[in-house]
């Protein structure tokens, strides 16, 4: 089973802290959506006899996009792939863009699945985060989402400047009580070239505090397993046969295409990438060239890539896997970096299996570099 993600990168409005390729201008929108649609006509053949699992349509904000165009996008894949008839179709939304017709609506199209950026249920977080909706829209789009949809996961931000952990307390209160199906949590990360970067440098926003992000990291993961989610990777949590089918082929390291700009695809030994550019995008596929950059990866690579996603997942890193995928040297070596973690108890076993601890969750990236290949040849 393979994956399809098709990236919709247009927005309402610039939230402070992204850095994923959008346009706040819709004036390209058609021409963008056609050369889409010949980005999945030129690429049908990669996934030649394969069934596609998954069809994840993000950004972005693709609820923007009106109904009809959503179902032109659909069709498009129906005609060029072999959309699998228990296929999981996601579309991210925002609660601004989820009114009782729109839901409606899209329940008609053939998606079966809502993720939707709530980010936080409080006035004060979606202000600094300059979210374009307000916390009374959060929960009217949950309560109609459920009158039409099963399959629902949000998206809740813990970490932000000021938000305290009675605050923090608060929103998953506020979540627990929809009982939602899944749940996805990321700390708050200030990146290069984004306004809560420069917020932060002007002292206009005040520093992320670490260990208050640590102490709202541990009680989201008491708080959900409680309510009888399983963490199954380091931000997700899913309740029993509800984990995101995209994502898990991410982490276990399935084929995916990924369609429009900026997208990246991945086919067991080569990572591409699509230009991070509307217009140059646009322009390429008028002229039937896919606008791509691929790169081969290394044993090494893949090494690395298997170690991290690996620590990040309740499935762990299989010992024999690695053995039988990357040789005894790389087995061997990382016995050798992951001594120290499992003393420290940040990582154990589990038979053949070496996952990280509750203890060690946090530090997880961290841990998964210094278990990192450097040295050996590619």
């Amino acid at each position: 089973m393979a994956g399809l993600y098709i990236h919709i990168p247009f927005c309402k409005q610039a939230c402070h802290y992204c850095d994923f390729h959008f346009s706040t201008s819709l004036k390209k929108k058609e021409p963008l959506l056609l050369a889409i649609q010949k980005e999945l006509e030129l690429r049908a053949e990669e996934f030649t006899g394969q069934k596609v699992s998954s069809l994840y349509f993000g950004g972005g904000t693709p609820s923007l996009l009106e109904t009809d165009e959503l179902l032109r996008l659909i069709a498009c894949v129906k005609e060029n792939y072999l959309l699998a008839n228990t296929a999981e179709i996601t579309l991210e939304a925002n609660p601004d863009d989820l009114d009782r017709d729109k839901i409606a609506t899209l329940a008609s199209t053939g998606i079966n699945r809502l993720s939707i950026g709530i980010q936080s249920f409080l006035e004060e977080d979606l202000r600094l985060m300059n979210r374009a909706h307000s916390a009374a829209q959060s929960h009217r789009c949950l309560e109609l989402a459920k009158e039409h949809f099963e399959n629902i996961s949000i998206d809740l931000i813990y970490g932000i400047p000021n938000q305290t952990i009675e605050n923090w307390q608060q929103n998953l209160n506020w979540a627990l009580q929809y009982n939602l199906p899944h749940i996805s949590s990321y700390a708050l990360t200030v990146e290069p070239r984004t306004a809560l970067k420069a917020f932060i440098d002007k002292g206009l926003i005040q520093e992320i505090d670490e260990e208050q992000v640590e102490k709202h990291f541990y009680l989201l993961i008491d708080e959900l397993e409680k309510n009888g989610y399983l963490h199954y990777e380091i931000s997700n949590f899913g309740k029993p046969t509800y984990f995101s089918k995209n994502n898990t082929a991410y982490w276990q390291g399935k084929r995916y295409i990924g369609i429009g700009p900026s997208a990246h695809s991945y086919d067991g030994y080569h990572r591409s990438w699509n230009v991070r550019n509307n217009s140059k995008y646009i322009a390429s596929l008028n002229k039937g060239m896919l606008p791509l950059e691929r790169e081969k990866l290394s044993k090494k690579d893949r090494y690395n890539e298997y170690v991290m996603t690996g620590l990040r997942t309740q499935w762990g890193i299989s010992m024999a896997k690695l053995k039988n995928d990357f040789g005894l040297a790389y087995h061997d070596y990382l016995l050798q970096q992951s001594a120290q973690h499992l003393s420290e108890a940040l990582l154990y076993r589990d038979g053949d299996i070496l996952r990280v601890s509750k203890k060690g969750k946090f530090l997880a990236d961290g841990i998964a570099s210094h278990l990192f290949m450097l040295n050996l040849e590619k």
